[in-house]
């Protein structure tokens, strides 16, 4: 307990003495709602948000391999509590920064049915997933398809992307007709920005809870401390509760 107050309360006191970049890995489901928190820290602090996107598996290789990242937001709380008992984060600074929410979704209207029965009945080419290895969202997908005990079924049409950003992709292209997609790429205010789109209820995949986590390299950078401190301000959490995340 000692040792947790000493970190969060050097956190707490981390000030802007000079203008810092922040090195952020984040996970490319949370690639929006970071835009807009990132330009929100900027104006408050002064420091620079330099986000990189992408899979969460994906990051923890390229951490271990000594990548420049300082935060790691993550999609899932278990790569960040490997990274902290394996050394390479500071396992006191983690916490849970949202929930996310899986949805089935199409560009075209009326593709998707409000209860997934799309899935059952089979009227598609292809269906879109992230990898369920690299991605927490896929693996949510292949749980989804498991509990509608259509996966053995569907996996001739399914087309895997390398993250959840990439399988919303496949979707926009054309190259799929429906995928599972984060709530946050496809919703906004509460709403369906596009398309046709079943939102997965919760008991059927493992929570999606999103981890943040200071990096070995964020250690002592005043920069990287007041990031993950703003994670955790009103202001923050108000754009993660505008993309449909839980906290």
């Amino acid at each position: 307990m000692k040792r947790y107050a000493k970190v969060w309360l050097a956190l707490m006191m981390a000030g802007t003495v000079h203008a810092e970049d922040v090195h952020v890995a984040v996970a490319a489901n949370f690639s929006a709602p970071m835009k807009e928190i990132g330009e929100r820290f900027e104006r408050e602090t002064g420091h620079k948000v330099l986000a990189t996107a992408g899979a969460t598996g994906k990051f923890y290789a390229q951490i271990k391999n000594g990548a420049p990242f300082e935060v790691l937001l993550a999609a899932d709380d278990e790569t960040p509590a490997r990274l902290g008992q394996e050394g390479s984060a500071v396992a006191e600074t983690r916490f849970t920064y949202a929930i996310g929410k899986l949805v089935l979704w199409s560009t075209q209207a009326g593709v998707v049915d409000p209860q997934g029965r799309v899935l059952a009945q089979g009227s598609f080419a292809h269906l879109a997933i992230a990898n369920p290895k690299l991605a927490p969202y896929g693996a949510a997908a292949m749980q989804t398809l498991d509990k509608l005990g259509v996966r053995e079924r569907l996996a001739p049409r399914l087309v895997q992307g390398d993250s959840i950003a990439q399988t919303h992709q496949f979707i926009v292209s054309g190259a799929a007709t429906l995928g599972f997609v984060a709530m946050s790429q496809v919703f906004s205010g509460g709403k369906l920005q596009s398309g046709s789109a079943w939102v997965v209820p919760a008991g059927m995949y493992s929570p999606l809870r999103q981890d943040a986590v200071l990096l070995e390299r964020g250690k002592g950078k005043p920069a990287a401390l007041a990031f993950l401190r703003y994670l955790k301000s009103e202001p923050a959490r108000e754009v993660i509760r505008s993309y449909g995340y839980d906290l």
